[in-house]
Protein backbone atom coordinates (compact mmCIF):
# COMPACT_ATOMS: atom_id res chain seq x y z
CA UNK A 1 0.00 0.00 0.00
CA UNK A 2 2.41 2.44 0.85
CA UNK A 3 4.49 1.88 -2.94
CA UNK A 4 0.79 3.09 -4.22
CA UNK A 5 0.63 5.47 -2.37
CA UNK A 6 4.11 6.72 -3.21
CA UNK A 7 3.80 5.98 -6.36
CA UNK A 8 0.18 8.30 -7.23
CA UNK A 9 1.73 10.89 -5.45
CA UNK A 10 4.50 11.00 -7.53
CA UNK A 11 2.23 10.98 -10.53
CA UNK A 12 0.72 14.08 -9.02
CA UNK A 13 3.79 15.81 -8.88
CA UNK A 14 4.83 14.80 -12.10
CA UNK A 15 1.87 14.96 -14.07
CA UNK A 16 -0.05 18.54 -13.58
CA UNK A 17 -1.85 20.98 -16.07
CA UNK A 18 -1.76 25.11 -15.61
CA UNK A 19 0.68 25.40 -13.33
CA UNK A 20 0.99 28.67 -11.26
CA UNK A 21 3.66 30.34 -9.68
CA UNK A 22 2.62 33.35 -7.86
CA UNK A 23 4.67 36.57 -5.99
CA UNK A 24 3.40 39.58 -4.45
CA UNK A 25 5.42 41.85 -5.73
CA UNK A 26 2.77 43.89 -7.92
CA UNK A 27 0.78 45.08 -4.84
CA UNK A 28 1.62 47.99 -2.89
CA UNK A 29 3.10 47.89 0.74
CA UNK A 30 0.38 47.50 3.54
CA UNK A 31 -2.16 46.42 1.15
CA UNK A 32 -4.37 43.25 1.02
CA UNK A 33 -2.99 41.21 -2.14
CA UNK A 34 -5.22 41.42 -4.86
CA UNK A 35 -6.57 38.67 -5.69
CA UNK A 36 -6.99 36.94 -2.68
CA UNK A 37 -9.67 36.22 -0.02
CA UNK A 38 -8.47 36.84 3.58
CA UNK A 39 -10.13 35.67 6.95
CA UNK A 40 -10.02 33.33 9.84
CA UNK A 41 -11.35 29.93 11.01
CA UNK A 42 -12.56 31.10 14.29
CA UNK A 43 -12.43 34.22 16.17
CA UNK A 44 -9.54 37.11 15.81
CA UNK A 45 -8.37 39.67 14.31
CA UNK A 46 -6.02 38.57 11.52
CA UNK A 47 -3.82 40.63 9.24
CA UNK A 48 -2.66 40.04 5.63
CA UNK A 49 -0.53 42.87 3.63
CA UNK A 50 1.94 42.59 1.25
CA UNK A 51 5.11 43.76 2.86
CA UNK A 52 8.70 44.64 1.36
CA UNK A 53 11.66 41.87 2.05
CA UNK A 54 14.50 42.06 0.13
CA UNK A 55 15.72 38.54 1.08
CA UNK A 56 11.93 37.36 -1.33
CA UNK A 57 12.95 36.57 -5.01
CA UNK A 58 9.86 39.11 -5.64
CA UNK A 59 11.20 41.62 -2.78
CA UNK A 60 7.87 41.64 -1.15
CA UNK A 61 6.02 39.05 0.81
CA UNK A 62 2.60 38.36 2.19
CA UNK A 63 3.00 39.07 5.47
CA UNK A 64 0.46 37.85 8.25
CA UNK A 65 1.49 39.98 11.55
CA UNK A 66 -2.49 39.72 13.12
CA UNK A 67 -3.69 36.89 15.55
CA UNK A 68 -6.60 34.62 15.44
CA UNK A 69 -7.77 31.03 15.92
CA UNK A 70 -6.82 30.13 12.36
CA UNK A 71 -5.96 32.69 9.80
CA UNK A 72 -6.09 31.99 5.77
CA UNK A 73 -5.91 33.76 3.01
CA UNK A 74 -7.18 31.66 -0.36
CA UNK A 75 -6.72 32.22 -3.75
CA UNK A 76 -9.27 33.47 -5.51
CA UNK A 77 -10.79 31.82 -8.60
CA UNK A 78 -8.94 28.36 -7.84
CA UNK A 79 -10.58 25.28 -7.71
CA UNK A 80 -8.44 21.29 -7.42
CA UNK A 81 -9.97 18.30 -6.61
CA UNK A 82 -7.14 16.75 -7.21
CA UNK A 83 -3.24 18.04 -7.68
CA UNK A 84 -0.89 20.15 -5.45
CA UNK A 85 -0.60 23.01 -3.47
CA UNK A 86 3.34 24.52 -2.30
CA UNK A 87 4.32 27.45 -0.58
CA UNK A 88 7.74 29.18 0.40
CA UNK A 89 7.26 30.96 3.79
CA UNK A 90 9.62 32.19 6.82
CA UNK A 91 7.95 31.55 10.47
CA UNK A 92 9.24 34.64 11.46
CA UNK A 93 7.72 35.05 15.12
CA UNK A 94 5.23 33.97 17.76
CA UNK A 95 4.92 32.94 21.61
CA UNK A 96 2.09 30.66 21.01
CA UNK A 97 2.72 28.85 17.76
CA UNK A 98 5.09 29.87 14.48
CA UNK A 99 3.70 27.97 11.93
CA UNK A 100 3.02 28.57 8.12
CA UNK A 101 0.50 26.72 6.33
CA UNK A 102 -1.26 25.47 2.94
CA UNK A 103 -4.99 24.95 2.47
CA UNK A 104 -6.65 22.54 -0.60
CA UNK A 105 -10.00 21.88 -1.44
CA UNK A 106 -11.40 24.92 0.67
CA UNK A 107 -14.88 25.46 0.38
CA UNK A 108 -15.34 27.72 2.66
CA UNK A 109 -13.79 29.24 6.59
CA UNK A 110 -15.06 25.98 7.94
CA UNK A 111 -14.20 23.17 5.70
CA UNK A 112 -11.07 22.37 4.20
CA UNK A 113 -7.69 20.91 4.37
CA UNK A 114 -4.79 22.26 5.79
CA UNK A 115 -0.94 20.80 6.55
CA UNK A 116 1.44 23.51 8.68
CA UNK A 117 5.27 23.02 9.87
CA UNK A 118 5.42 24.74 13.17
CA UNK A 119 9.30 26.06 13.87
CA UNK A 120 8.15 26.35 18.16
CA UNK A 121 7.16 22.49 17.65
CA UNK A 122 9.54 21.47 15.14
CA UNK A 123 6.92 19.56 13.56
CA UNK A 124 4.98 18.80 10.41
CA UNK A 125 0.81 18.18 10.75
CA UNK A 126 -2.29 17.04 8.97
CA UNK A 127 -5.20 18.16 9.52
CA UNK A 128 -9.09 18.53 8.25
CA UNK A 129 -11.21 21.35 9.34
CA UNK A 130 -15.46 20.21 9.32
CA UNK A 131 -18.10 22.54 10.49
CA UNK A 132 -15.32 24.96 11.88
CA UNK A 133 -13.57 22.05 14.12
CA UNK A 134 -10.06 21.69 13.48
CA UNK A 135 -9.43 17.57 13.75
CA UNK A 136 -5.85 16.05 13.87
CA UNK A 137 -4.98 13.53 10.79
CA UNK A 138 -1.16 12.87 11.89
CA UNK A 139 2.19 14.80 13.36
CA UNK A 140 5.78 14.16 12.57
CA UNK A 141 8.53 15.58 13.82
CA UNK A 142 10.65 17.47 11.29
CA UNK A 143 13.17 20.41 11.92
CA UNK A 144 11.50 23.48 11.27
CA UNK A 145 14.00 26.53 12.02
CA UNK A 146 12.66 29.89 12.43
CA UNK A 147 13.75 32.85 10.32
CA UNK A 148 14.77 30.43 7.68
CA UNK A 149 12.58 29.77 4.66
CA UNK A 150 11.26 26.75 3.94
CA UNK A 151 9.01 25.18 1.08
CA UNK A 152 5.63 23.21 2.16
CA UNK A 153 3.94 21.12 -0.52
CA UNK A 154 1.03 18.52 -0.70
CA UNK A 155 0.16 16.48 -2.86
CA UNK A 156 -3.80 14.98 -3.39
CA UNK A 157 -5.17 13.00 -5.46
CA UNK A 158 -8.67 11.17 -4.60
CA UNK A 159 -8.06 10.01 -0.73
CA UNK A 160 -4.11 10.09 -0.72
CA UNK A 161 -2.48 13.24 0.53
CA UNK A 162 1.17 13.36 0.32
CA UNK A 163 3.12 15.82 2.63
CA UNK A 164 6.96 17.04 1.82
CA UNK A 165 8.88 20.33 3.17
CA UNK A 166 11.81 21.09 2.08
CA UNK A 167 12.03 18.02 -0.46
CA UNK A 168 11.36 15.71 2.18
CA UNK A 169 8.39 13.64 2.44
CA UNK A 170 6.91 13.16 6.21
CA UNK A 171 3.75 12.38 6.00
CA UNK A 172 1.60 9.75 4.08
CA UNK A 173 -1.98 8.84 4.81
CA UNK A 174 -5.60 8.24 3.00
CA UNK A 175 -8.57 10.41 3.88
CA UNK A 176 -11.88 11.39 2.43
CA UNK A 177 -13.43 13.88 5.11
CA UNK A 178 -13.23 16.82 2.55
CA UNK A 179 -13.68 16.25 -1.38
CA UNK A 180 -14.36 17.53 -4.79
CA UNK A 181 -12.43 20.84 -5.75
CA UNK A 182 -11.96 23.46 -3.81
CA UNK A 183 -9.77 26.68 -3.37
CA UNK A 184 -6.11 26.53 -2.47
CA UNK A 185 -4.41 28.98 -0.33
CA UNK A 186 -2.03 29.63 2.72
CA UNK A 187 -2.42 29.33 6.73
CA UNK A 188 -1.33 30.29 9.97
CA UNK A 189 -1.88 29.94 13.58
CA UNK A 190 -2.96 31.74 17.18
CA UNK A 191 0.10 34.52 17.09
CA UNK A 192 1.83 33.20 13.82
CA UNK A 193 3.98 36.07 12.33
CA UNK A 194 4.48 34.47 9.40
CA UNK A 195 5.74 35.57 5.61
CA UNK A 196 4.97 33.89 2.62
CA UNK A 197 7.27 34.81 -0.61
CA UNK A 198 5.99 32.71 -3.05
CA UNK A 199 3.05 30.33 -3.64
CA UNK A 200 1.90 27.99 -6.31
CA UNK A 201 -0.55 25.07 -7.50
CA UNK A 202 -1.87 23.36 -10.13
CA UNK A 203 -4.54 20.76 -11.09
CA UNK A 204 -3.51 16.83 -11.80
CA UNK A 205 -3.08 16.17 -15.37
CA UNK A 206 -6.03 14.01 -16.63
Amino acid sequence: MKQTMIGVAAAAAAAVTGAQTLRFDADPPGTAPTGWTCGVTGRGNPRWTVEPDASAAGQRVLLQSGSGTFPWCVRDGSSLADGFVQARFVPLSGREDQAGGVVWRWKDADNYYVARANALENNVSLYYTESGVRKTLKYVDAPVARGVPHVLRVDFVGNQITVTLDGTRYIEVQDVHIRGSGAVGVWTKADSVTAFSEFGYANAAR
